[in-house]
């Protein structure tokens, strides 16, 4: 079904060049769109008289899919054709672009077995900005300031707290695992708060399959990393809301979010149920918690019937992504200190090579 996208006149104009050779890789990539020339001709007299023009439906389509493509940062994308892309460019209002991102969550979540989904909401214009997401992840867990300076919850989203109880968010429960409400600013209004519906987020309880203990810790994560302050940039247009999600590898939660010093730093504890020496470092207490930690969020995820891929998996899906856009003629850009996983790198196989460090467009 097409969706209507409304071109707003300007007084100044989106980069043609920009425009032109995004539309030279969509017409190179998709044979059957005709040839390039009609269209770049179309979208010049668009941005000469508006400044800016509409994507058809197969091009923001493409767009996003090989915006993810680019993303240097991202191990996980040897699926990105199969990308879905929710186009919702209609859509400025704050109440309709919450009750969509919560929708996104609802289809991507899909009962555990994740989907890659991309939701696309209104563009900037030069007379007017898209709508924008406040919050870096659709679900984020709150992180309450006490009086000693420590944080009940996630220390990275203190901050945020901050913000979204000066905005008027009475704060949840208290635990350390509080969802925190979407904020949503449309163009030309102050931000407002959205708490997540019923429904909206799955969450998995974590547990060990050796420990019986590990359960009475009360950890817990949600299923669904879905990327959402970032800016959607195709053929020099911005979206800077198009909430963006793959599934977890098992790292960026038990070696990440659960184990970093400046985030639930989760492995003194960890270590003292264990009873490891955590007064040597050669005792390598460290390295033997952070292996019990994603043992304990794989087994869990997969308990629960959710969407996860492990490390080692993961990079081999990531060299096999590699040959194949050699083959198709594309370089792959990777950031290295991103691709590599944060344990047992050197027991991958993406550790053992360079990447391209190009920053390619669509992005």
């Amino acid at each position: 079904m097409s969706t209507h996208v409304e071109v707003v006149p300007s007084r100044s104009r989106v980069d043609p060049a920009a425009a032109e050779e995004f539309l030279g890789l969509f017409h190179a990539e998709n044979p059957g769109a005709g040839p390039v020339r009609p269209r770049v001709e179309e979208v010049r007299a668009q941005i000469e008289r508006y400044g800016t023009y509409a994507h058809t439906e197969a091009e923001l389509t493409f767009g996003a899919r090989a915006a993810w493509r680019n993303s240097s940062r991202c191990i996980g994308r040897l699926y990105w054709r199969s990308l879905r892309v929710r186009d919702r460019r209609h859509v400025i209002a704050a109440e309709q672009v919450a009750a969509e991102a919560f929708a996104h969550l609802r289809e991507a979540t899909n009962r555990g077995r994740v989907r890659p989904t991309l939701t696309v909401f209104a563009p900037g214009t030069p007379e007017r900005p898209g709508p924008r997401i406040w919050n870096e992840q659709l679900i984020r867990y709150a992180g309450y300031r006490r009086p000693d300076g420590t944080v009940i919850g996630d220390p990275r989203q203190a901050d945020f707290t901050d913000t979204v109880r000066e905005l008027g968010w009475p704060g949840g429960p208290g635990t350390r695992f509080d969802v925190l409400p979407l904020v949503v600013q449309s163009p030309g209004d102050r931000p407002r708060l959205f708490e997540p519906p019923a429904g909206a987020v799955l969450e998995v309880p974590l547990s060990h399959p050796h420990y019986e203990w590990f359960a009475d810790l009360e950890l817990r994560w949600h299923a669904v990393p879905a990327i959402s302050d970032m800016c959607l940039e195709i053929g020099g247009i911005c979206y800077p809301a198009a909430p963006f999600n793959g599934w977890y590898m098992g790292t960026e939660i038990g070696a990440r979010n659960l184990a970093d010093v400046d985030r639930y730093d989760l492995l003194p504890a960890v270590a003292e149920r264990l009873g490891l020496d955590v007064g040597r470092e050669r005792s390598l207490w460290r390295d033997r918690v952070l292996v019990e930690l994603n043992i304990a969020v794989l087994h869990s995820f997969d308990a629960a019937g959710v969407t996860i891929a492990d490390h080692h998996t993961e990079s081999r899906r990531f060299l096999t992504h590699l040959a194949r856009e050699e083959r198709a003629g594309r370089i792959t850009p990777a950031d290295w200190t991103w691709i590599v996983p944060p344990i047992s790198g050197a027991a991958t196989p993406v550790f053992h090579r360079y990447y391209h460090t190009a920053d390619l467009r669509p992005n």
